[in-house]
């Protein structure tokens, strides 16, 4: 019997999906499922069966649960530094970090998925690499940012403290919720860079009149 015809009644069957569809789509179910349910839950079946469609098609896609894991934290990447403002690229204070909550309310499985990576590289030590490349990542894209924003280039130290406290405020409001936390403190954190700002370029100004004395 082909498949279609096993199908059980009222039971919706599987949409076809063409190879870049499928793969992105296999992506977001394999995030899902993870934060959800941790990386045990992470199983070609329970992939197919979040993304309504076949265990072959998995296997097909990524051929090891390993590429699986790490491709979806590639994925995760992607798109959470494409929404996160982290990097806008204009130097301004103003735009870091823009519509931190509403990123973490409109998709919480990518932020969860990640957290849940993080913890599970803890017990299982071959999940680093992936792990720090995804910070590494992040590192990266605040740095350049903060870089942007400063008179001199940001070191870092500074770059870790603010990715860490944007960090930690992405995980609360996973926990808790109340988003309107999470603007209130990253606007907090927008006054400290905007006092740091101000101190770099008068120390760069008394640096320029000493010089020229």
């Amino acid at each position: 019997m082909t498949e279609s015809a096993e199908q059980p009644e009222g039971r919706e069957p599987r949409r076809r999906m063409n190879y870049g569809e499928g793969r992105e789509a296999l992506l977001n179910a394999a995030v899902r499922v993870v934060a959800r349910g941790g990386l045990r839950k992470l199983t070609y079946r329970a992939v197919a069966q979040e993304a309504g469609t076949t265990h072959g098609l998995v296997v097909h896609h990524f051929g090891s649960r390993d590429a699986l894991i790490e491709e979806a934290l590639a994925h995760a990447i992607r798109t959470s530094l494409s929404t996160s403002a982290l990097e806008p690229g204009t130097g301004k204070v103003a735009d870091f970090s823009v519509g931190l909550s509403e990123m973490v309310t409109a998709d919480p499985d990518i932020q969860a998925f990640q957290y849940e990576l993080l913890l599970e590289s803890r017990r299982r030590p071959e999940l680093l690499p992936q792990i720090r490349a995804l910070y590494d990542a992040y590192f990266d894209a605040t740095k350049r940012e903060l870089s942007r924003i400063l008179p001199h280039d940001a070191g870092h130290p500074l770059t870790r403290l603010v990715f860490a406290a944007l960090d930690g405020i992405v995980l609360h409001q996973l926990v808790f919720g109340e988003p309107e936390t999470t603007d209130a403190a990253v606007e907090e954190l927008r006054h400290l860079l905007r006092l740091l700002e101000g101190e770099a370029e008068a120390e760069a100004e008394g640096d320029s009149g000493s010089a020229n004395r």
